[in-house]
């Protein structure tokens, strides 16, 4: 074996190793030195340099890159799973009939799908999509994320909570926990615009909460403007303490005859 190839595979051996004994600080700092070891083969993106070693290395490479993802979510750094998802990309886009496919392709495409659902990146959820073949559509990875979306944009959000119930892989666990407190934070946005109060029962049920305690503390650390008294839920603090927005309807009328007067110095 080339002399790089194997002192880049040993190194990703110490990281694995790491992983599975969950020193994440030790992954972190071999993860910097084998992505620096990866530039130094010409055959990886963007070049694709015919070499004799091309297919491990791409091969080699792609497996990093896909643990490298995987460690951001295990980190809960949003922002090294873009990064490291953007280097990954192309050995599933770009590298077909060079090295086989990835048993990891899919759950980890569809992984990101549920991340930009998360961030409600929708235009790039369906352009992420779209760029998908047909048969990954029925990949249970892809579905999931696809049908969380349409549940979402329904606005059909006990199902979007039920489905952190039946992930497809256990990486999805952290982005559904996300996106549980993304549609429990709008029905609470909208529970305390619609109602003055909601009976403790009624509000955990809303809230899809499996105990009042549960309830008791999503209240305390997001919504202490609340008041919990006598079995109810009390939302009055809340709508006095937002502020009264007035439409600044003179200012638009002034603006829009401007408007007015310029198109006709125009015509």
């Amino acid at each position: 074996m080339d002399p790089k190839m194997t002192e880049v595979t040993q190194m990703f051996a110490r990281f694995k190793a790491a992983y599975a004994r969950n020193d994440l600080d030790a992954c972190v700092t071999l993860l910097s030195q084998l992505k620096v070891h990866l530039t130094k083969f010409p055959s990886l993106p963007p070049s694709f340099q015919q070499t004799p070693n091309a297919v491990e290395e791409l091969k080699l490479a792609r497996d990093i890159y896909e643990h490298a993802v995987v460690l951001s979510v295990k980190l809960e750094d949003q922002d090294a799973f873009e990064r490291d998802f953007c280097q990954l990309k192309p050995y599933y886009m770009d590298t077909c009939g060079i090295i086989p496919p990835s048993p990891e392709e899919y759950p980890i495409l569809g992984l990101n799908l549920l991340r930009l659902l998360v961030q409600n990146r929708i235009a790039e959820f369906h352009t992420e999509l779209e760029l998908l073949p047909v048969k990954a559509l029925e990949h249970p990875c892809i579905k999931h994320a696809v049908e969380l979306e349409q549940s979402f944009m329904e606005g059909a959000y006990n199902r979007v909570l039920s489905a952190r119930q039946a992930v497809p892989h256990e990486t999805y666990v952290y982005f559904m926990d996300l996106l549980a407190k993304t549609v429990r934070d709008e029905i609470a946005g909208c529970s305390e615009k619609g109602y003055d109060s909601l009976s403790v029962s009624d509000a955990k049920q809303m809230l899809m909460f499996n105990s009042d305690q549960d309830l008791h503390e999503y209240i305390s650390e997001e919504h202490p403007e609340w008041e919990i008294k006598n079995g109810a839920v009390f939302f009055q603090k809340a709508k006095e303490s937002q502020p009264c927005k007035e439409i600044p309807s003179l200012q638009l009328i002034n603006q829009t005859l401007s408007y007015a007067r310029e198109l006709e110095r125009i015509v």
